[in-house]
């Protein structure tokens, strides 16, 4: 089996080798700006792995890498425009340099372009690749227009939450592990398996995020310490909160809406979560679906040494620091 770092590399290896149309080069160079930045390319890795891991063919599995980064690239440029974002990995996002009509379109085409990729797999498993890959990126969607939804309603459950980040950020990672498997000819009851491995993972993943937008080291954590509190964006530490909060907590809460000085707000939020637990309640649910994700990993029935890998990158990942 490949190491992650190794198939990493067969990734961008392959990224590079596309060849897109010519014309209209303001259409299609958006595309190779926006895959040619980087990134973790976490998904497609994990999906190799998921392949490696029911003994598939690698080279077989590539182009379904390829189409869950193009998707994953596609969502993030309209993501940016819907947040006005002006920088995706330290450079500027696709709707700053060409503006957000060119933006829209090259993220449509990507869609297209990643249906392309998919229909390169192996005709037998063709049919349940593409219903695979057609659940999950509508489930993303579906999943970015809950949490559009949610900024403007005050009374998202916990139960609500949950399933937005499951669908905005878990059924990619599952739907990832089930493509991998897919390819690779597992069994079906492997391949949900696998799912559920990677869909619990994605949930806890993000979970932790929530936890570390307040509590992380900024220079480990990679992004502004405090931001959700900034935005006033509904975390499952917030609507913990919500849920636990006397009256007069609740109305101090609530009061941070229009507090202008950031630190001070980040401040107080923070003093409330601490009064409440809430950090270690958000660890406690995170270690649920972490613990779910193994669960499912021990029930498909392969040799432990070959799951090794895949446990220690699932380690790695909830591995970030406070």
């Amino acid at each position: 089996m490949h190491s992650p770092s190794e198939l990493l590399k067969k990734i961008e290896k392959a990224i590079t080798e596309i060849q897109y149309p010519a014309h209209p080069a303001s259409l299609y160079e958006p595309i190779s700006y926006i895959m040619g930045l980087g990134g973790k390319r976490i998904r497609p890795t994990m999906l190799l792995m998921s392949t490696e891991l029911f003994q598939g063919d690698l080279e077989s599995a590539i182009p379904a890498a390829l189409a869950i980064e193009t998707f994953h690239n596609f969502t993030l440029i309209h993501d940016d425009i819907m947040d006005n974002a002006p920088l995706r990995r330290g450079q500027q996002t696709v709707h700053e340099k060409w503006g957000d009509n060119t933006a829209i379109l090259s993220g449509d085409v990507m869609m297209v372009e990643a249906n392309k990729h998919l229909t390169k797999v192996d005709i037998s498993v063709l049919r349940p690749a593409l219903d695979t890959f057609n659940a999950t990126a509508q489930g993303v969607c579906e999943g970015q227009q809950l949490d559009m939804e949610f900024e403007t309603r005050e009374d998202v459950s916990i139960d609500e939450y949950i399933n937005m980040i499951r669908l905005k950020t878990a059924v990619l990672l599952g739907g990832a592990m089930k493509l991998g498997a897919i390819v690779a000819n597992a069994a079906e009851g492997d391949a949900e398996r696998i799912y559920e491995f990677g869909e619990n993972l994605g949930i806890a993943f993000q979970l932790q995020d929530d936890i570390l937008d307040v509590y992380g080291d900024p220079e480990k954590f990679g992004k502004q310490v405090g931001g959700d509190i900034i935005s006033d964006k509904k975390t499952f530490l917030r609507l913990k909160l919500q849920q636990l909060a006397l009256p007069s907590h609740a109305a101090h809460l609530s009061a941070q809406a229009n507090n202008s000085n950031t630190a001070d707000k980040i401040k107080q939020v923070t003093y409330l979560y601490d009064q409440y637990q809430v950090k270690e309640q958000a660890t406690e649910i995170m270690q649920e679906y972490l613990e779910n994700a193994f669960r499912a990993m021990e029930q498909i029935d392969l040799p432990e040494h070959r799951k090794t890998e895949l446990i220690n990158v699932a380690n790695l990942l909830m591995n970030r620091e406070y």
